[in-house]
């Protein structure tokens, strides 16, 4: 099979129906084989009937009911598991992604060789609440993540190798940094591509701006400290553990020795528990044998629960 195209939605009930015949006329004309993923993440509407229905008219057709909403990654991650085509195409269910831009991003992953093809949506049509902190974070996210050439980290319009989506997990809100993560699995060809930004046709957005930057922005820094210190914890708790500790003994020692210097030379001197010195080296010791044994004790579990990316799914067609 050539494309798998994975699709994440919630309450989108209008757009499903000429979505797919959109898809359906696209890779018709360009003549490739495909299959469509829906991932149902919880709709209270009738996105799933109609998902049923399409799967009753058309084989290629699959879909992901999960019980309850989680979230965008893990119902990539769903999908990712199930997809078998040699392309991965990921798109927003609003229609605001094209599929016309399915045959070229298909063909930069087979002919140009890219592990990964990222869309950019160089013009948009979201409100500035949404637009303004979608900068920042791209800019940010460049930055942190080294990856210079990706304008739009968080656009829903990707494509994949297959090999990638089999060997990366994407959990929590992670699917924002999936280049960030494809990266750090070893696929270091990651490409961009302009890609056209429909206006939104039915209802509103699902995310809003200003959260999803403070969100980002966090799991950004966990993802950059799972990557350098994942699996070594202790070289970042125990280094910085055994600075502290070292600071406080010394400070403990200077301040003895300064008192037992006085005594000596017959000097006026105070009790080393009068000295604010004193408390401040205990407590740096103190705090600098926590941060030890919490690098110990993070070696210990540096690998995550296997059940994060345990999720209810209600059905699967």
């Amino acid at each position: 099979m050539d494309i798998s195209i994975v699709i994440p939605l919630f309450n989108e009930e209008e757009s499903l129906v000429e979505l797919y015949a959109w898809i359906d006329r696209v890779m018709q004309e360009n003549k490739l084989s495909y299959e469509v993923i829906f991932i149902n993440d919880g709709s209270t509407d009738r996105s799933w009937t109609i998902i049923e229905q399409l799967h009753a008219k058309h084989s290629n057709v699959k879909g992901i009911k999960f019980r309850r909403n989680y979230g965008k990654s893990p119902a990539l991650f769903c999908g990712f598991e199930q997809a078998q085509g040699n392309v991965v195409i990921t798109m927003d269910a609003d229609l605001q992604d094209s599929p016309d831009e399915i045959p070229e991003l298909y063909r930069m992953i087979t002919q140009d060789q890219y592990d990964l093809v990222s869309g950019w949506k160089q013009k948009r049509y979201d409100p500035l609440s949404k637009t303004l902190p979608t900068k920042l974070f791209n800019a940010t996210a460049r930055k942190v993540s080294g990856i210079k050439n990706l304008h739009d980290f968080n656009c829903g319009l990707k494509a994949y190798r297959k090999d990638v989506v089999k060997n990366i997990e994407v959990y929590g809100e992670m699917h924002r940094y999936i280049p960030y993560l494809a990266k750090n699995a070893g696929f270091n060809r990651i490409g961009e591509k302009v890609v056209q930004h429909q206006a939104r046709k039915f209802g509103n957005t699902k995310f809003g701006g200003w959260n999803r930057f403070v969100n980002g922005y966090l799991d950004l820094i966990s993802l950059w400290f799972l990557s350098r210190f994942g699996i070594k914890p202790m070289h970042f708790f125990g280094l910085l553990g055994s600075l502290m500790f070292v600071v406080g003994f010394i400070s403990v020692v200077i301040v003895g020795a300064t008192k037992l210097y006085n005594m000596y030379n017959g000097m006026p001197y105070r009790l080393v528990t009068e000295s604010p010195y004193f408390y401040l080296s205990l407590t740096a010791m103190i705090i600098g044998t926590q941060l030890f044994l919490t690098g110990f004790l993070g070696e210990l579990i540096s690998r995550n629960s296997p059940e994060r990316n345990n999720y209810q799914i209600e059905k699967i067609i």
